[in-house]
């Protein structure tokens, strides 16, 4: 990770075992992985393992753009931990803990160089809250 990584987190009112299955398979993943209401993921797609290839398309619902955010895996632990490596080189660690029966997930990755990191950082985060809203229905 570079040192102007971005961290995000959030928590969960959901058991860490539901809330995995959310984050990683692709019929859930669809539901959530985009920042605004305007967009929506069409196409999802994991290979959950060290290795294994993710591919999300992320689009904007009147056709207008659209574009597939991808990575590799560098490291999975099964309710504890996701890292990967994103398509243009740069790295990307979700960590899952459980108390009380919530869920907390830190993530922090690696900006890229052509927006503001606090556009980037919200973006992700928006992105997150999506996921919490989906997780905890």
């Amino acid at each position: 990770m570079e040192n102007n990584a971005i961290t995000i987190e959030v928590s969960i009112n959901a058991p860490i075992t539901k809330v995995w299955k959310y984050w990683t398979e692709p019929e859930h993943i669809k539901n959530w992985a985009f920042a605004a209401d305007t967009w929506h993921a069409p196409q999802a797609a994991n290979d959950l393992r060290v290795s294994g290839k993710f591919s999300t398309t992320m689009a904007a619902k009147d056709g207008s753009v659209s574009f597939d955010f991808w990575g590799i895996y560098t490291d999975v632990i099964e309710n504890k931990l996701i890292a990967y490596e994103m398509g243009d080189g740069r790295k990307a660690k979700i960590s899952f803990s459980e108390q009380e029966g919530k869920t907390h997930i830190v993530e922090t990755f690696d900006p890229e160089n052509e927006n503001p990191l606090e556009m980037q950082r919200d973006g992700w985060q928006a992105i997150l809250n999506n996921f919490k809203a989906h997780a905890e229905r």
